[in-house]
């Protein structure tokens, strides 16, 4: 894209090149798309991420973008997506019909809302992180290492109902620990990983009872980083303090079931899939640039009092299948009416919020009514 624009500035050649969707994605817009388009460079048309097939036995699907651009501007500029194609008066380097505003990483939120952390990154070579057998052999020969025992949950365990348990040794006194030889050996052995690795890491061999943080609210919503693209909704819930989250999954402290409904609506799905990043296909949840870019509504009361009802719906229709995994209830194929509805009711009460029209608001008009919102909140930002 950089040797094209040299090329034909100042020239009225027109050019379109085939890209992987990933120059479209993430944090990797600024970078790209920032300098070209200051400098001149027009988008003229862009057809939206498709899936590039071969002919091969061994396929690999890639997915794809196609964009045309100039330097000069076109009256007749077209997005094209899933087969159908729209007039469009600019397209930025997201591919939408909106302005150029580019989404970077930022420390903290926009808006006025609880902060989002990663998970808790262990550090401990596999040795404080227990499997289903490991936690069951360890609790058989020191019973009492079960009250240290918690479940942990990354993206993988949260959405696919799997099993993973560690030591949380917080707050474990030495003379406790040094009762429990089996814990004791886990504990060393974490350390002699510390101190052979790099030289942050071998500071945490002072500490090798303790992952490298140490979160663990009362309650919390629970965020994937990783989801499959194939889902609607990314599944998001709520945990309490017996759960400990690792860095596969972000999590937010003290959050209410108002943060809850904005979260898993069709809004911030919509933000989501336009400025996340992506791991091949699936979405990639960041919370330096999807949650603290995201412009929140400013709902009335009774908008809040509503969103807080129908997010308490989605639970509830969770908790009619106890049986079932995130990954089961959020399959487009499977996904229970009740779900369905319950999430389809939230999307409502949310857009209502945001004084978006049920009847009229496309995800396009979705995403750009967001980008106007981020821009005007961020240019009030020093």
């Amino acid at each position: 894209y950089k040797k094209a624009n040299d090329y034909i500035t100042g020239t009225q050649i027109q050019c379109a090149l085939v890209s992987t969707n990933s120059i479209t994605q993430g944090e990797q817009v600024a970078y790209v798309w920032k300098p070209l388009l200051e400098s001149g460079l027009v988008i003229n048309f862009a057809y939206q991420t498709f899936i590039w097939d071969s002919e091969a036995s061994a396929k690999a699907h890639v997915h794809c973008v196609i964009i045309g651009f100039s330097r000069y501007d076109s009256a007749n500029k077209k997005i094209f997506s899933g087969g159908r194609s729209s007039k469009a008066k600019h397209i930025n380097g997201y591919l939408i019909n909106a302005d150029d505003i580019f989404v970077e990483r930022r420390k903290g939120s926009i808006c006025n809302v609880p902060q989002m952390l990663t998970g808790n990154r262990q550090a401990d070579g596999g040795f404080l992180t227990l499997s289903q057998e490991e936690m069951e052999e360890l609790i058989s020969k020191e019973p009492a290492a079960q009250k240290y025992i918690r479940r942990m949950l990354g993206s993988v365990e949260f959405i696919n109902k799997k099993d993973l348990y560690c030591l949380w040794l917080v707050g474990a006194s030495p003379s406790e620990l040094r009762t429990m030889p089996q814990v004791l050996k886990r504990v060393e052995l974490c350390r002699e990983h510390r101190l052979s690795g790099k030289p942050d890491r071998r500071r945490l061999a002072d500490t090798p009872t303790l992952f490298r943080e140490q979160i663990n609210p009362d309650t919390a919503i629970i965020i994937p980083t990783v989801s499959s693209e194939r889902r609607r909704y990314v599944p998001m819930g709520f945990i309490d303090k017996s759960i400990i989250i690792n860095a596969n999954a972000q999590v937010i402290a003290d959050a209410t079931l108002y943060h809850f409904g904005v979260l898993t609506s069709n809004i911030h799905m919509a933000w989501m899939r336009t400025v996340c990043g992506r791991l091949k296909s699936d979405y990639r949840y960041s919370k330096d640039i999807v949650y603290n870019n995201f412009p929140w509504p400013t709902p009335t009361e009774a908008q809040k009092a509503k969103i807080e009802q129908t997010a308490q719906g989605i639970l509830d229709a969770r908790a009619l299948y106890p049986d079932s995994s995130l990954a089961d209830l959020y399959d487009e194929l499977t996904m229970p009416p009740e779900l369905r509805t319950a999430h389809q009711r939230n999307d409502r009460a949310v857009m209502e919020a945001y004084g978006m029209s049920i009847k009229d608001t496309t995800e396009r008009t979705c995403v750009a009514e967001l980008m106007r919102m981020y821009q005007k909140l961020t240019q009030k930002q020093p």
